[in-house]
């Protein structure tokens, strides 16, 4: 007897140690992965009626607030005054389904649970008082409104960044959603605007701005430029390449041809200001290779999570790995150059096709790290968390990412873009007094689908100075209408936001 008490004595003391491990592992070290969880509501639902920031915009237009209520179950409830124009930034807070956007990322500060916030003096202790944040944003409400109305209800996004900062100044998709619905603290509005959001194709929740990737199309050339001038192996006049209407990489007899049949050649500047694919893939294949232009493209931001301050974030991808190496070709040059089994596919690659994917996002970033001598700063939406009394908690300073290329080659990769716009694809960006430069691209979806995304990327700026604005423009295919083109489709939309820009600056 007293072994069998002895045994179940010990067992009982193996179970109480395990239960003690498993209860400090939940409650120590995986108490940040529990709170980070998706699926995890807890917060929302300890938050959701209490006290909670405002959200406003760089130049004063408050986008969320929360109203206090006479009756009802909640003390408060979340209101977006401007409904559908920043729902993919504010995102929503719900009772049913958490939040979204920087309702989510920002929930503490809103809720002035950080510790900072809530024990920042000895009289928060023993005082019930508003320790709540406000958010101010780097977007303008003029720019929002104009990305909005210039995009209409054509399938896409538009995002605009100060390149020296990394401010995101608008981002606007379609379709959007209005907040309002979801947030609303009768359950049953609430449950029905998820539903029938959900059940749209495609869905308005998914902000394509910065969670949706697409083929590039020729913006990407501008990472292929980047890394050719990067090389040493390329300047904007050498090589000149022939004027041809396609080019067969090796190991294929299936040609990649120019867009609409036409033959292009010369040599950079020309090749960008005309988007001569048969030229960049050439140059790509025989000039940089691989592995340098996947490390230019990584240090663009592609193959990472983007580090905005945004819920779910995307990854841009550019695939590195183009199989064993198969042998060593001579260029018309007379340069050796290695051939990969799959150098078909990186030819696809270095034009934006193939499995290239980025995100609007991504590619306003490409074009600020141009315009901004080669110096990429973290993107971000929020630029200060303040108190209700207008003093500062925190600041979100200007990050660099990363120096993606020396300033020379950016300056030469900005003349070629400059020259885009002086008497080739982005004529319709011309601005007087401006410097602008910009990239068009058509990005195809397939061999036997008509339909293609139309792409727009810009900078601008005072001649001779670092870009001011740095402007992304993405129009999906639409089967109804066939080939758009980046010039004839995203180009008028970014021009559009340009000029609000400029009408902003000369009003300052």
């Amino acid at each position: 007897m007293n072994r069998q008490i002895r045994r179940f004595g010990v067992g009982m003391m193996v179970l109480y140690l395990l239960l003690f491990a498993q209860l400090n592992r939940l409650q120590v070290f995986d108490a940040q992965k529990l709170v980070d969880d998706p699926n995890n509501t807890r917060p929302i639902v300890r938050d959701y009626g209490q006290r909670r920031g405002t959200i406003t915009t760089a130049d004063g237009t408050l986008v969320a607030f929360s109203e206090e209520l006479d009756e009802g179950q909640f003390a408060r409830q979340r209101l977006y005054p401007e409904g559908d124009l920043y729902g993919h930034i504010t995102g929503f807070f719900s009772f049913n389904y958490g939040a979204e956007g920087l309702e989510k990322t920002y929930n503490d500060e809103l809720a002035g649970k950080t510790t900072e916030q809530a024990f920042g003096s000895l009289e928060d202790l023993l005082v019930d008082r508003d320790n709540t944040g406000n958010l101010v944003l780097g977007l303008n409400h003029q720019l929002q409104v104009a990305a909005r109305d210039a995009l209409g209800e054509q399938n896409g996004s538009v995002v605009a960044l100060e390149p020296a900062t990394g401010n995101v100044l608008a981002m606007w998709s379609w379709p959007s959603y209005d907040p309002n619905l979801i947030s609303a603290v009768d359950q049953e509005t609430s449950r029905a605007a998820w539903v029938w959001h959900n059940a749209l194709n495609p869905s308005p929740l998914i902000p394509k701005a910065y969670r949706e990737t697409y083929f590039p199309g020729s913006t990407f050339k501008i990472v292929t430029a980047s890394a050719a001038l990067a090389s040493g192996n390329v300047s904007p006049t050498s090589p000149v390449y022939p004027v041809v209407p396609s080019y067969t990489p090796p190991l294929t007899t299936s040609p990649l041809r120019n867009f609409g049949g036409s033959s292009c050649g010369g040599d950079l500047n020309n090749i960008i200001r005309v988007s001569c694919n048969s030229a960049i893939a050439q140059m790509a294949v025989e000039e940089i290779g691989p592995e340098a232009l996947a490390e230019m493209a990584e240090a663009f931001g592609f193959n990472d999570r983007l580090p905005l301050d945004l819920p779910s974030v995307a990854e841009s991808v550019f695939v590195t790995d183009y199989g064993p190496f198969n042998r060593t070709n001579t260029s018309e040059a007379g340069r050796e150059y290695d051939v990969f089994d799959n150098t078909p596919a990186f030819a696809q690659s270095s034009i934006g096709q193939f499995e290239t994917k980025a995100t609007p996002l991504q590619m306003a970033m490409v074009v600020a790290a141009v315009g901004n001598n080669g110096r990429l700063m973290e993107p971000k939406v929020v630029t200060e968390i303040l108190d209700v009394d207008g003093g500062d908690i925190s600041t979100n300073g200007d990050e660099l990412m990363k120096l993606v290329m020396a300033p020379d080659v950016a300056q030469k990769v900005r003349e070629a873009m400059v020259g885009a716009v002086a008497d080739g694809t982005g004529r319709r960006l011309q601005t007087p007094g401006w410097e602008v430069g910009s990239k068009t691209g058509t990005a195809q979806l397939g061999a036997s689908v008509e339909a293609t995304h139309a792409w727009v990327i810009v900078f601008a700026g005072q001649p001779g100075q670092p870009a001011d604005i740095a402007i992304a423009v993405l129009v999906e295919a639409d089967a109804a209408l066939g080939q758009q083109t980046g010039g004839t489709a995203a180009a008028p939309i970014a021009k559009a936001v340009l000029d609000a820009f400029i009408a902003l600056q000369a009003g300052s």
